[in-house]
Protein backbone atom coordinates (compact mmCIF):
# COMPACT_ATOMS: atom_id res chain seq x y z
CA UNK A 1 0.00 0.00 0.00
CA UNK A 2 1.31 3.39 -0.99
CA UNK A 3 1.97 5.29 2.27
CA UNK A 4 1.98 8.78 0.77
CA UNK A 5 -0.80 11.10 1.90
CA UNK A 6 -0.67 13.10 -1.28
CA UNK A 7 -3.00 13.84 -4.18
CA UNK A 8 -0.23 12.64 -6.55
CA UNK A 9 -2.11 9.42 -6.11
CA UNK A 10 -1.10 5.96 -7.30
CA UNK A 11 -3.49 5.07 -10.09
CA UNK A 12 -3.22 1.33 -10.43
CA UNK A 13 -3.98 -1.00 -7.48
CA UNK A 14 -1.24 -3.47 -8.42
CA UNK A 15 1.55 -0.90 -7.97
CA UNK A 16 0.73 -0.38 -4.32
CA UNK A 17 0.10 -4.07 -3.78
CA UNK A 18 3.42 -5.15 -5.28
CA UNK A 19 5.21 -2.78 -2.90
CA UNK A 20 3.07 -4.13 -0.05
CA UNK A 21 3.89 -7.72 -1.03
CA UNK A 22 7.59 -6.99 -1.33
CA UNK A 23 7.65 -5.35 2.10
CA UNK A 24 5.83 -8.33 3.60
CA UNK A 25 8.15 -10.86 1.97
CA UNK A 26 11.26 -8.95 2.93
CA UNK A 27 10.06 -8.64 6.50
CA UNK A 28 9.02 -12.28 6.79
CA UNK A 29 12.57 -13.58 6.51
CA UNK A 30 14.56 -13.09 9.65
CA UNK A 31 11.82 -11.19 11.47
CA UNK A 32 12.62 -10.90 15.18
CA UNK A 33 10.67 -13.40 17.23
CA UNK A 34 8.52 -12.62 20.24
CA UNK A 35 9.50 -14.59 23.33
CA UNK A 36 7.04 -16.11 25.74
CA UNK A 37 9.09 -15.18 28.80
CA UNK A 38 8.96 -11.44 28.01
CA UNK A 39 5.24 -11.21 28.87
CA UNK A 40 5.02 -8.10 26.72
CA UNK A 41 2.94 -7.57 23.62
CA UNK A 42 2.38 -4.84 21.06
CA UNK A 43 -1.17 -4.78 19.66
CA UNK A 44 -1.89 -2.84 16.48
CA UNK A 45 -5.34 -1.34 16.06
CA UNK A 46 -7.16 0.90 13.61
CA UNK A 47 -9.92 3.50 13.83
CA UNK A 48 -12.85 1.07 13.56
CA UNK A 49 -15.73 1.79 15.95
CA UNK A 50 -16.05 -1.52 17.86
CA UNK A 51 -17.05 -2.48 21.46
CA UNK A 52 -13.67 -3.75 22.62
CA UNK A 53 -12.25 -0.19 22.51
CA UNK A 54 -13.73 0.16 26.03
CA UNK A 55 -11.68 -2.79 27.30
CA UNK A 56 -8.67 -1.31 25.54
CA UNK A 57 -9.16 2.06 27.26
CA UNK A 58 -9.70 0.58 30.73
CA UNK A 59 -6.65 -1.69 30.72
CA UNK A 60 -8.77 -4.85 30.80
CA UNK A 61 -6.27 -6.85 28.71
CA UNK A 62 -3.45 -6.10 31.17
CA UNK A 63 -5.69 -7.00 34.14
CA UNK A 64 -6.85 -10.27 32.59
CA UNK A 65 -3.50 -11.47 31.22
CA UNK A 66 -0.80 -9.91 33.39
CA UNK A 67 1.09 -8.86 30.26
CA UNK A 68 2.48 -5.41 29.60
CA UNK A 69 0.46 -4.22 26.59
CA UNK A 70 1.48 -1.46 24.20
CA UNK A 71 -1.17 -0.26 21.75
CA UNK A 72 -0.10 1.07 18.38
CA UNK A 73 -2.63 2.83 16.16
CA UNK A 74 -2.00 2.25 12.46
CA UNK A 75 -3.79 3.82 9.51
CA UNK A 76 -4.73 0.72 7.50
CA UNK A 77 -4.94 -3.07 7.52
CA UNK A 78 -2.05 -3.22 5.04
CA UNK A 79 0.06 -1.27 7.58
CA UNK A 80 -0.95 -3.74 10.30
CA UNK A 81 0.03 -6.78 8.20
CA UNK A 82 3.38 -5.16 7.34
CA UNK A 83 4.05 -4.43 11.03
CA UNK A 84 3.13 -8.02 11.91
CA UNK A 85 5.46 -9.35 9.20
CA UNK A 86 8.34 -7.18 10.44
CA UNK A 87 7.90 -8.35 14.03
CA UNK A 88 7.18 -4.83 15.34
CA UNK A 89 3.70 -5.94 16.52
CA UNK A 90 2.50 -9.36 17.63
CA UNK A 91 -1.28 -8.98 17.23
CA UNK A 92 -3.35 -6.65 15.10
CA UNK A 93 -6.69 -5.71 13.61
CA UNK A 94 -7.08 -6.07 9.86
CA UNK A 95 -9.83 -6.53 7.33
CA UNK A 96 -10.37 -9.72 5.37
CA UNK A 97 -8.79 -8.19 2.25
CA UNK A 98 -5.38 -7.31 3.77
CA UNK A 99 -5.43 -10.62 5.69
CA UNK A 100 -5.98 -12.49 2.40
CA UNK A 101 -3.22 -10.45 0.73
CA UNK A 102 -0.81 -11.05 3.62
CA UNK A 103 -1.39 -14.81 3.64
CA UNK A 104 -1.04 -14.89 -0.14
CA UNK A 105 2.40 -13.28 0.17
CA UNK A 106 3.63 -15.72 2.80
CA UNK A 107 3.18 -13.73 6.01
CA UNK A 108 3.10 -16.26 8.87
CA UNK A 109 -0.09 -15.12 10.59
CA UNK A 110 -3.23 -16.68 11.98
CA UNK A 111 -6.74 -15.25 12.21
CA UNK A 112 -8.10 -16.14 15.65
CA UNK A 113 -11.05 -13.77 16.22
CA UNK A 114 -13.72 -12.16 14.06
CA UNK A 115 -13.80 -8.55 15.22
CA UNK A 116 -16.94 -7.84 13.23
CA UNK A 117 -19.01 -8.78 10.22
CA UNK A 118 -18.70 -5.48 8.31
CA UNK A 119 -22.30 -5.60 7.12
CA UNK A 120 -23.41 -1.97 6.57
CA UNK A 121 -20.44 -0.38 8.37
CA UNK A 122 -18.64 0.27 5.09
CA UNK A 123 -20.30 2.03 2.20
CA UNK A 124 -19.70 3.56 -1.21
CA UNK A 125 -20.64 7.25 -0.99
CA UNK A 126 -20.77 9.81 -3.81
CA UNK A 127 -20.00 13.42 -2.86
CA UNK A 128 -22.75 16.00 -3.27
CA UNK A 129 -21.87 18.10 -6.31
CA UNK A 130 -20.02 15.24 -8.04
CA UNK A 131 -22.99 14.57 -10.30
CA UNK A 132 -22.87 10.86 -9.37
CA UNK A 133 -26.22 9.29 -8.45
CA UNK A 134 -25.49 5.61 -9.21
CA UNK A 135 -22.58 3.17 -9.33
CA UNK A 136 -22.76 3.25 -13.13
CA UNK A 137 -22.25 7.02 -12.92
CA UNK A 138 -18.76 6.50 -11.43
CA UNK A 139 -17.26 5.81 -14.86
CA UNK A 140 -14.58 8.44 -15.46
CA UNK A 141 -14.80 9.65 -11.83
CA UNK A 142 -12.31 9.54 -8.95
CA UNK A 143 -12.82 7.21 -5.95
CA UNK A 144 -10.58 7.38 -2.87
CA UNK A 145 -10.03 4.12 -0.97
CA UNK A 146 -7.31 2.60 1.23
CA UNK A 147 -5.61 0.08 -1.08
CA UNK A 148 -5.80 -3.64 -0.24
CA UNK A 149 -8.56 -2.89 2.30
CA UNK A 150 -11.98 -4.53 2.56
CA UNK A 151 -13.50 -1.34 1.14
CA UNK A 152 -11.08 -1.43 -1.82
CA UNK A 153 -12.12 -5.03 -2.50
CA UNK A 154 -15.83 -4.23 -2.27
CA UNK A 155 -15.41 -1.11 -4.41
CA UNK A 156 -14.03 -3.30 -7.20
CA UNK A 157 -16.75 -5.93 -6.67
CA UNK A 158 -19.51 -3.28 -6.69
CA UNK A 159 -18.19 -1.68 -9.88
CA UNK A 160 -17.94 -5.00 -11.70
CA UNK A 161 -21.40 -6.06 -10.50
CA UNK A 162 -22.82 -2.79 -11.87
CA UNK A 163 -21.17 -3.40 -15.24
CA UNK A 164 -18.44 -0.79 -14.75
CA UNK A 165 -14.87 -1.77 -15.65
CA UNK A 166 -12.68 -0.68 -12.68
CA UNK A 167 -10.08 0.42 -15.26
CA UNK A 168 -12.55 3.13 -16.38
CA UNK A 169 -12.57 4.66 -12.88
CA UNK A 170 -9.68 6.58 -11.30
CA UNK A 171 -9.17 4.68 -8.03
CA UNK A 172 -6.71 6.49 -5.77
CA UNK A 173 -4.96 5.19 -2.69
CA UNK A 174 -5.90 7.14 0.45
CA UNK A 175 -5.93 6.13 4.11
CA UNK A 176 -9.06 7.16 6.07
CA UNK A 177 -7.75 10.54 7.36
CA UNK A 178 -6.59 11.34 3.81
CA UNK A 179 -10.02 10.41 2.44
CA UNK A 180 -11.63 12.93 4.80
CA UNK A 181 -9.20 15.67 3.72
CA UNK A 182 -9.56 14.93 -0.01
CA UNK A 183 -13.36 14.86 0.37
CA UNK A 184 -13.37 18.31 1.97
CA UNK A 185 -11.12 19.69 -0.79
CA UNK A 186 -13.31 18.18 -3.51
CA UNK A 187 -10.40 16.13 -4.88
CA UNK A 188 -12.45 12.92 -5.02
CA UNK A 189 -15.95 12.24 -6.32
CA UNK A 190 -16.63 9.22 -4.14
CA UNK A 191 -15.16 7.01 -1.44
CA UNK A 192 -15.71 3.51 -0.10
CA UNK A 193 -14.90 3.83 3.61
CA UNK A 194 -15.82 3.01 7.22
CA UNK A 195 -16.57 5.06 10.35
CA UNK A 196 -15.58 7.52 11.69
CA UNK A 197 -14.90 8.93 8.19
CA UNK A 198 -18.06 7.30 6.79
CA UNK A 199 -20.21 9.33 9.22
CA UNK A 200 -18.48 12.51 8.04
CA UNK A 201 -18.90 11.91 4.30
CA UNK A 202 -22.54 10.87 4.66
CA UNK A 203 -23.31 14.44 5.77
CA UNK A 204 -22.74 15.77 2.26
CA UNK A 205 -22.86 12.62 0.18
CA UNK A 206 -25.20 9.95 -1.16
CA UNK A 207 -24.78 6.28 -0.15
CA UNK A 208 -24.74 4.24 -3.37
CA UNK A 209 -24.34 0.79 -1.75
CA UNK A 210 -23.19 -0.76 1.55
CA UNK A 211 -20.98 -3.79 2.11
CA UNK A 212 -23.98 -5.70 3.43
CA UNK A 213 -25.77 -5.07 0.15
CA UNK A 214 -22.67 -5.99 -1.89
CA UNK A 215 -22.38 -9.26 0.04
CA UNK A 216 -26.07 -10.09 -0.53
CA UNK A 217 -25.79 -9.31 -4.26
CA UNK A 218 -22.51 -11.15 -4.90
CA UNK A 219 -21.93 -13.61 -2.02
CA UNK A 220 -18.60 -11.89 -1.31
CA UNK A 221 -18.78 -10.91 2.37
CA UNK A 222 -16.11 -8.94 4.22
CA UNK A 223 -15.09 -8.88 7.87
CA UNK A 224 -12.52 -7.41 10.24
CA UNK A 225 -10.46 -9.82 12.30
CA UNK A 226 -7.71 -10.12 14.85
CA UNK A 227 -4.56 -11.79 13.57
CA UNK A 228 -1.45 -12.90 15.44
CA UNK A 229 2.09 -13.76 14.52
CA UNK A 230 1.92 -17.57 14.49
CA UNK A 231 5.04 -18.07 16.55
CA UNK A 232 3.90 -15.55 19.16
CA UNK A 233 0.48 -17.25 19.39
CA UNK A 234 2.09 -20.67 19.81
CA UNK A 235 4.48 -19.43 22.52
CA UNK A 236 1.79 -17.35 24.26
CA UNK A 237 -1.33 -19.47 23.85
CA UNK A 238 -2.60 -18.66 27.35
CA UNK A 239 -2.35 -14.93 26.64
CA UNK A 240 -4.30 -15.27 23.36
CA UNK A 241 -6.99 -17.35 25.10
CA UNK A 242 -7.42 -14.72 27.84
CA UNK A 243 -7.39 -11.93 25.27
CA UNK A 244 -10.23 -13.64 23.40
CA UNK A 245 -12.20 -13.73 26.67
CA UNK A 246 -11.80 -9.94 26.95
CA UNK A 247 -12.93 -9.44 23.35
CA UNK A 248 -15.93 -11.74 23.84
CA UNK A 249 -16.97 -10.03 27.09
CA UNK A 250 -16.88 -6.59 25.46
CA UNK A 251 -19.06 -7.74 22.54
CA UNK A 252 -21.46 -9.52 24.91
CA UNK A 253 -21.85 -6.42 27.09
CA UNK A 254 -22.64 -4.28 24.06
CA UNK A 255 -25.08 -6.82 22.62
CA UNK A 256 -26.91 -7.20 25.95
CA UNK A 257 -27.03 -3.49 26.83
CA UNK A 258 -27.19 -1.57 23.56
CA UNK A 259 -29.44 1.15 24.94
CA UNK A 260 -26.99 1.80 27.79
CA UNK A 261 -24.20 2.40 25.27
CA UNK A 262 -25.31 5.98 24.62
CA UNK A 263 -23.19 9.04 23.81
CA UNK A 264 -22.76 9.97 27.49
CA UNK A 265 -21.81 6.46 28.69
CA UNK A 266 -18.20 5.67 29.69
CA UNK A 267 -18.23 2.84 27.13
CA UNK A 268 -19.08 5.08 24.19
CA UNK A 269 -16.79 7.85 25.44
CA UNK A 270 -13.93 5.33 25.44
CA UNK A 271 -14.82 4.00 21.98
CA UNK A 272 -14.85 7.57 20.65
CA UNK A 273 -11.52 8.43 22.28
CA UNK A 274 -9.68 5.34 21.03
CA UNK A 275 -11.13 5.36 17.51
CA UNK A 276 -11.12 9.11 16.94
CA UNK A 277 -14.89 9.18 16.38
CA UNK A 278 -17.49 11.69 17.58
CA UNK A 279 -19.21 10.18 20.66
CA UNK A 280 -22.61 11.34 19.40
CA UNK A 281 -22.13 9.23 16.26
CA UNK A 282 -20.73 6.09 17.92
CA UNK A 283 -24.05 4.33 18.83
CA UNK A 284 -25.27 4.57 15.22
CA UNK A 285 -21.87 3.43 13.96
CA UNK A 286 -21.83 0.38 16.25
CA UNK A 287 -25.32 -0.56 15.07
CA UNK A 288 -24.07 -0.94 11.47
CA UNK A 289 -21.84 -3.90 12.37
CA UNK A 290 -22.69 -7.46 13.39
CA UNK A 291 -20.56 -8.99 16.17
CA UNK A 292 -20.50 -12.81 16.04
CA UNK A 293 -20.52 -14.65 19.40
CA UNK A 294 -17.76 -17.14 20.30
CA UNK A 295 -20.18 -20.00 19.53
CA UNK A 296 -20.90 -18.55 16.08
CA UNK A 297 -17.20 -17.94 15.49
CA UNK A 298 -16.32 -21.51 16.49
CA UNK A 299 -18.83 -22.89 13.98
CA UNK A 300 -18.31 -23.52 10.28
CA UNK A 301 -19.97 -20.15 9.63
CA UNK A 302 -16.73 -18.42 10.65
CA UNK A 303 -13.52 -20.05 11.95
CA UNK A 304 -14.44 -23.72 12.38
CA UNK A 305 -14.54 -26.28 9.59
CA UNK A 306 -11.07 -26.05 8.05
CA UNK A 307 -10.95 -25.16 4.36
CA UNK A 308 -14.77 -25.04 4.28
CA UNK A 309 -15.03 -22.47 7.08
CA UNK A 310 -16.71 -19.19 6.24
CA UNK A 311 -13.51 -17.25 6.98
CA UNK A 312 -11.29 -19.47 4.82
CA UNK A 313 -13.80 -19.37 1.97
CA UNK A 314 -14.11 -15.57 2.24
CA UNK A 315 -10.31 -15.19 2.22
CA UNK A 316 -10.06 -17.48 -0.83
CA UNK A 317 -12.75 -15.56 -2.74
CA UNK A 318 -11.11 -12.26 -1.80
CA UNK A 319 -7.63 -13.42 -2.86
CA UNK A 320 -8.96 -14.83 -6.14
CA UNK A 321 -10.64 -11.54 -6.98
CA UNK A 322 -7.60 -9.46 -5.97
CA UNK A 323 -5.38 -11.61 -8.22
CA UNK A 324 -7.79 -11.11 -11.13
CA UNK A 325 -7.46 -7.36 -10.54
CA UNK A 326 -3.65 -7.57 -10.49
CA UNK A 327 -3.58 -6.48 -6.85
CA UNK A 328 -1.78 -9.62 -5.63
CA UNK A 329 0.24 -12.24 -7.50
CA UNK A 330 -0.57 -15.52 -5.71
CA UNK A 331 -3.63 -17.40 -4.46
CA UNK A 332 -3.21 -20.20 -1.91
CA UNK A 333 -5.11 -23.45 -2.46
CA UNK A 334 -6.41 -23.38 1.14
CA UNK A 335 -6.69 -20.32 3.40
CA UNK A 336 -7.47 -22.33 6.52
CA UNK A 337 -3.67 -22.42 7.00
CA UNK A 338 -4.17 -18.90 8.32
CA UNK A 339 -7.30 -19.59 10.40
CA UNK A 340 -7.03 -20.79 14.01
CA UNK A 341 -10.36 -21.62 15.73
CA UNK A 342 -8.94 -23.08 18.97
CA UNK A 343 -9.32 -19.92 21.07
CA UNK A 344 -12.94 -19.20 20.15
CA UNK A 345 -13.69 -22.89 20.64
CA UNK A 346 -12.31 -22.67 24.18
CA UNK A 347 -14.26 -19.45 24.82
CA UNK A 348 -17.48 -21.00 23.47
CA UNK A 349 -17.06 -24.04 25.73
CA UNK A 350 -17.17 -21.91 28.92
Amino acid sequence: MNPRAHPAFARRPHIAAVAFAAACLAATFGAPGAHAESREVVIAYQDMVVPWRYAQATGEVEKETGYKVTYRKLASGADVIRALASGSVQLGEAGSSPIAAGLSQGVDLSLFWILDNINDAEALVARDGSGVTSIAGLKGKTIGVPYVSTSHFHALVALQNAGVNPADVKIVNLRPPEVAAAWQRGNIDATYIWDPVLAQVKKNGKVLITSGQVAKATGKATFDGFVADKRFAKDNADFVAKFVKVLAAADADYSAHRSAWNAASPQVQAVAKESGANAAEVPASLALYAFPTPAEQASKQWLGGGAQSGAAQSLLATATFLKEQGTIQNVLPDYSVGVDPQYVQRAAAH
